[in-house]
């Protein structure tokens, strides 16, 4: 069965870290782009990073770039986001997504709420 879980999503206060985890079954991450999207209440699915699955590399959007760090470990098939000095305006439901040609899963989602 083909399937992404995300993990670690949580309250913390402002300028706290957590670490997202994107773990994926019935195919091997690797192979395939991997996006980190989040979506706000009242606003639209917006992107935050992603691994481009032909040359390795990888983009952030510039309201966390510093901040957030994607990395993945293979032997795991798990990516992850660390999320480092957040901030209220992080506050969203966080998905993870893998893309390989007409192949496109996603993950159910991980409340993240930044808040004192």
């Amino acid at each position: 069965q083909v399937q992404l879980v995300e993990s670690g999503g949580g309250l913390v206060q402002p300028g706290g870290s957590l670490r997202l985890s994107c773990a994926a079954s019935g195919f091997t991450l690797d192979y395939y782009a991997i996006g980190w999207f989040r979506q706000a209440p009242g606003k639209e699915r917006e992107g935050v990073s992603c691994i481009s699955n032909s040359d390795g590399r990888i983009y952030y959007a510039d309201s966390v770039k510093g901040r957030f760090t994607v990395s993945r470990d293979n032997a795991k098939n798990t990516v992850y986001l660390q999320m480092n000095s957040l901030k209220p305006e992080d506050t969203a439901v966080y998905y993870c997504n893998a893309e390989r040609g007409l192949r496109d899963y996603w993950g159910q989602g991980t409340q993240v709420t930044v808040s004192s």
